[in-house]
């Protein structure tokens, strides 16, 4: 999956439309220490420019000059590329694995409706996937199905040699609170491919001199969260302490698909949270949900080191599950 809106599919549309030419290529498969995961592609166009990586750096030109005669053949393409493959070790692929990556040309065999269709899907945040032959390409679209897939961000090659490739939207963190903890999470959540949204109705926190360049909702925790509409790629962060603040944000994502809800605060504070919780009338499944205190226990002290352990108990969930 291309790691934000304006990736690879985006840009095989626009090449192609522009009259240029665009060939999707796609890592497929891949065994050993290979440096990029499955799903992970690239576009080249008709005159050979390219955006995004299958490697790393490492077979980018070869994969560049193979996608260039997909275009001319219209015809889609396997290629194979491993430590024990003299071609491939020419190229630089001498990290001890090796990857398998289906170039397919948009018009010949990724057809422009199917292309539109996926970056429509993309744009509106509605996950789907790309279901084609593992060798050949030319593939179609579902929402249904892979349940497991989807909630793992994970593509791969079925048992039947279909290839799906998960396009899930961008990966968003709500953080309510704009705290000091905060300052330092948000940047850290975008390099790690997080979209941030900071909410605070305290202008005195949430403003631009503390929080740079940053979507920030001055709106109660309540109203901003049902602007927000989180989803199951959303992950909210309470960092306020204050019950007035973190709870109606709680009610909102209790009831929702947020693939994990952090809580700052002792056991003790987290146990008051949860007699509220219940007392409102949230079922223990629903409480249990919520990581408090937040973060990986990695003995953290600094506001820093406490990002950290939130920024890793995230990802933690997201790729491995609860």
């Amino acid at each position: 999956m291309a790691d934000s809106l304006q990736g690879a599919p985006e840009l095989a549309l626009e090449w192609h439309r522009a009259g240029r030419g665009a060939a999707l290529a796609t890592v497929v498969q891949t065994w050993g220490s290979a440096p990029r995961r499955v799903g992970a592609q690239m576009v080249v166009s008709g005159d050979g420019q390219l955006e995004g990586s299958v490697s790393g750096g490492c077979v980018e030109g070869a994969v560049m000059l193979e996608a260039m005669e997909s275009l001319e053949t219209g015809k889609g393409t396997l290629l194979e590329f491993g430590v024990s493959d003299g071609d491939a070790f020419a190229v630089g692929l001498a990290c001890g694995g090796t990857i398998k990556v289906l170039v397919e040309p948009v018009g010949a065999v990724l057809s422009e409706e199917v292309l539109m269709e996926l970056v429509a899907a993309r744009a509106a945040r509605k996950a789907v996937a790309y279901i084609c032959d593992a060798e050949t390409g030319g593939g179609t679209l579902t929402s249904e199905g892979f349940e497991e897939r989807f909630r793992m961000d994970r593509s791969g090659v079925e048992e039947d040699g279909r290839f799906v490739a998960i396009h899930n939207p961008p990966l968003r963190m709500v953080v309510v609170g704009a705290v000091h903890i905060a300052q330092a999470l948000v940047p850290m959540a975008r390099i790690a491919g997080f979209d941030p949204i900071i909410v605070d109705p305290r202008s005195a926190f949430g403003s631009e001199a503390r929080f740079p360049g940053e979507t920030i909702v001055d709106e109660w925790p309540d109203e901003a969260m049902q602007q927000i509409e989180p989803d199951a790629r959303t992950a909210l962060v309470l960092l306020t302490h204050d019950p007035k603040l973190d709870d109606p944000a709680l009610h909102i994502a209790l009831k929702s698909k947020v693939f994990y809800i952090g809580a700052l605060g002792s056991t003790r504070t987290h146990g008051k949270r949860v007699e509220r919780l219940t007392e409102a009338g949230f079922s223990d499944a629903e409480i249990a949900r919520i990581h408090g205190p937040v973060g990986l226990d990695i003995g953290a002290a600094s506001p820093s080191e406490i990002a950290v352990s939130i920024l890793g108990e995230t990802v933690r969930v997201l790729r491995k599950g609860a």
